[in-house]
């Protein structure tokens, strides 16, 4: 098994591929992951409900992320709130955490913003770095609970510790705002590395506007690109 798998990428994926067909839920969820970012979405969400019918936590979650982007199926907010919320209640972050921003939203389900809180504290918990980031916004913003932003920011450096591209933006605004320009900028080149093209558009945005706005540059995003943020 050991010689399979260190072998060419297309034996490994020849070797995934006869588990999920030999019904391994857990080479099912790997194989339709792999279906999924080769383009083939259709094919990826029937092997994700494969694997999600045998109980594997990961593959109903994404089966709610398919039914949430539109991945191989018609978009269906409520289907995709019901596969989080499922996930969520038998112990998934990840599954606790689209539930969350489901909530938050009110995305497939009635907008409930301190039961979101609750979720994104029970990932975060767990050490998912996107709920991390996230339960600092609601620290920030002051959503169903007083505002704190030592709350705030201390999330906000957790999340980026562990990786997540919002959090390392988050942290480096909370640095600007303490004039601390050499670490905000570090930060903001590892949000670079790992943020979507989108998301770098709305951060070197704000950038642009902010006292510093030279930061902007370490985004690596052209100023016409940027979009405004309100």
């Amino acid at each position: 098994m050991r010689a399979r798998l260190s072998g060419s990428p297309e034996e490994r994926a020849a070797l995934i591929r006869t588990g999920a067909e030999q019904g391994v839920a857990d080479a099912q969820a790997v194989w339709a992951q792999m279906l999924l970012d080769a383009g083939k979405a259709s094919a990826g969400f029937a092997w994700f409900n494969k694997a999600a019918t045998q109980g594997h936590l990961m593959a109903l979650n994404m089966v709610g992320r398919c039914y949430d982007q539109g991945w191989g199926v018609a978009i269906d907010k409520d289907r995709a709130a019901e596969c989080f919320r499922l996930a969520a209640e038998r112990g998934l972050d990840w599954g606790m955490y689209n539930y969350a921003t489901a909530l938050t939203l009110g995305e497939g389900v009635a907008e409930d913003k301190a039961a979101a809180l609750g979720w994104f504290e029970r990932a975060a918990a767990l050490g998912n770095a996107k709920a991390i980031n996230y339960v600092g916004s609601f620290h920030e913003d002051g959503w169903v609970i007083a505002r704190d932003m030592a709350k705030a920011a201390e999330c906000y450096a957790r999340a980026a510790a562990g990786g997540d591209f919002r959090g390392a933006f988050n942290h480096a605004r909370m640095l600007i705002a303490a004039d601390c320009l050499d670490e905000a900028r570090a930060w903001l080149a590892q949000c670079a590395q790992s943020a979507t093209p989108a998301f770098r558009r709305k951060a070197a945005a704000w950038l642009a506007t902010s006292p510093h706005p030279a930061l902007a540059e370490v985004l690596h995003v052209e100023t016409a690109d940027c979009e405004v943020v309100p």
